[in-house]
């Protein structure tokens, strides 16, 4: 198992993650707050809170199964080599965590709330169940091959595709309305700073592992972060 060549590197990568997890942390509660202030959720998509549900538990089984389950691990390294550090830390697990915990507030609201005439949209519930069966057709796969590493990964590829679809049903009704009345703009700054200081925390790890192993790594693990850094930059 890979292990930091230096101390004040390996602590600077702990702090930049823990920035950039408050930031995305912390850019839930604004929609949250702006919710609960107008006792309305009239402008905030709901087909955006479904989608953004199923990209969160698949990165969270995704973090929490790579960080946690040694079994897993070991295939990881038998796959990329003992010298490789596992692209996963409990930051990582934190944030989906915290995620999820937001979305069942906001679904609370969207009960209780003011909603209007809006509802999910058979799109995004055809998207929800269509992602969710495949996710159960790759469990039955790895339970019978032990794939186990295939099987996060498979996770990981579903939380990736979500990042890049979440936001368009957000921005589709902001420009349908003409408006962003009901819809907190405020998360898009912290998702901004969460994503630079995650670029940032992969290229102090690639300075202190050697380039080619920072190479593998965004290509097996910390990939989805960039996904996620790039489309909520455009968003």
């Amino acid at each position: 198992m890979g292990s930091w060549n230096s101390i004040p590197m390996e602590v600077m990568y702990q702090v930049l993650g823990w920035i950039s997890i408050i930031c995305w942390a912390f850019s839930g509660y604004p929609q949250l707050l702006l919710n609960f202030r107008r006792k309305s959720v009239v402008g905030l998509s709901f087909d955006y809170v479904v989608l953004n549900f199923t990209k969160q538990a698949s990165y969270l089984i995704y973090n929490a199964t790579l960080f946690f389950s040694p079994i897993v691990q070991k295939q990881y390294f038998d796959k990329y080599g003992y010298d490789q550090m596992v692209p996963v830390a409990l930051s990582d697990v934190f944030f989906p965590s915290h995620a999820i915990l937001l979305i069942f507030v906001v679904t609370l609201q969207i009960v209780f709330f003011e909603r209007g005439n809006q509802k999910v949209s058979k799109a995004a519930i055809g998207i929800f169940v269509s992602v969710w069966f495949f996710a159960a057709c790759c469990v039955l796969i790895a339970s019978s091959t032990h794939s186990w590493l295939w099987l996060i990964s498979m996770f990981n590829s579903i939380q990736v595709f979500m990042t890049l679809i979440k936001c368009s049903p957000q921005a589709f009704m902001n420009f349908s309305r003409k408006s962003t009345v009901g819809f907190s703009i405020d998360p898009i700054v912290l998702d901004l700073i969460g994503g630079v200081t995650t670029l940032v925390q992969m290229s102090v790890q690639s300075i202190d592992q050697g380039m080619f192993i920072f190479i593998s790594e965004q290509l097996n693990g910390d990939a989805p972060l960039c996904t996620v850094f790039t489309s909520r930059s455009r968003f």
